[in-house]
């Protein structure tokens, strides 16, 4: 008990606020004394006087030599100078009225892309037509693929009403695409490749371009027209708003069958890789996309599927 009434007796007094008791014919408590008066308002909710006023009489008070510990209401008294002095150009600047020809110019965002492929494909394993319909598994695995389909199916009607989508003039359009990506890639035209890819494609592109010139100098590519053959995987829709439909983005997997013609140089000219005189069969599958609420939107190329 007495060294917890000990304990509070302590606390009470490093609570108690710090007094240094001056001596009455010092001229430094004179000064201060002056200073605190110099403090006070001079009428009922004014505040204290001028910066100039106030800075005259700090530095005078800092000027006197102590031959004592410093007091501490001097600091206390040079701690409300400054806040005082700052709180002043503070009150001033929020009373401030906004001019009358200013208004709010908000910032409208624009999604030009969602950034990703939505439901990538894979191939699907084929199953027996006795284990599709005479086994939970295979009528689980019927149900997963209507469910597909009619995602397919909706995604491609829903770009049918909002742009005339017709096979043929898509087809021909994506494999004009197609080949430029592929002509410009050869060239090494990451600027012009921007137009017609997607921004996260673009930054994927000019990656590879960039560990593809740490190899070879230059390449020839050349496709062989018309393609073998052209396929479409998925068709997938990305809506942004519920309550809108038309504000959405469709993706389109494609299969491209092609002939291409190949060959890598390094620096000398000399051939490093591949042979342009020979044909060969390449498989590349690649997403196709296009807003449905943009003005002038047009496909894009925003994703290629590795199997």
């Amino acid at each position: 008990m007495a060294l917890s009434r000990l304990g509070q007796s302590l606390i009470r007094r490093l609570h108690r606020p710090p007094y240094l008791q001056p001596s009455p014919s010092s001229p430094l408590m004179d000064h201060f004394s002056a200073v605190a008066r110099s403090l006070a308002p001079t009428q009922a909710g004014t505040c204290v006087r001028g910066l100039a006023s106030l800075s005259h009489n700090s530095s005078s008070l800092i000027g006197y030599k102590l031959a004592g510990p410093s007091p501490v209401h001097i600091v206390k008294a040079l701690d409300l100078v400054v806040h005082l002095n700052h709180t002043k150009p503070m009150s001033t600047a929020t009373a401030s009225k906004v001019p009358l020809g200013a208004r709010k110019v908000g910032m409208k965002v624009v999604m030009m892309s969602p950034g990703f492929v939505y439901e990538p494909y894979s191939p699907r394993e084929r199953i027996p037509f006795w284990k599709r319909w005479f086994t939970l598994s295979g009528w689980r695995r019927t149900k997963e693929d209507v469910i597909l389909e009619m995602k397919n199916a909706y995604a491609v009607s829903r770009l049918r009403k909002k742009t005339g989508y017709t096979k043929k003039e898509f087809y021909d359009q994506a494999f004009k695409i197609y080949k430029e990506v592929n002509t410009l890639m050869a060239q090494g035209d990451t600027s012009a490749l921007r137009k017609i890819l997607t921004e996260r494609m673009h930054s994927t592109i000019k990656n590879e371009l960039k560990k593809r010139q740490s190899k070879w100098s230059s390449v020839h590519w050349e496709l062989v027209e018309p393609a073998v053959s052209i396929r479409t995987l998925r068709a997938r829709m990305i809506g942004l708003d519920k309550k809108d439909l038309d504000k959405a983005f469709i993706q389109l997997t494609l299969e491209f069958v092609t002939k291409q013609k190949f060959e890598a140089y390094n620096s000398k000219g000399e051939v490093v890789s591949g042979d342009k005189s020979k044909e060969v069969l390449v498989k590349d599958i690649w997403v196709f996309e296009r807003s449905l609420f943009h003005p002038g939107a047009y496909w894009r190329v925003c994703g290629r599927i590795t199997l």
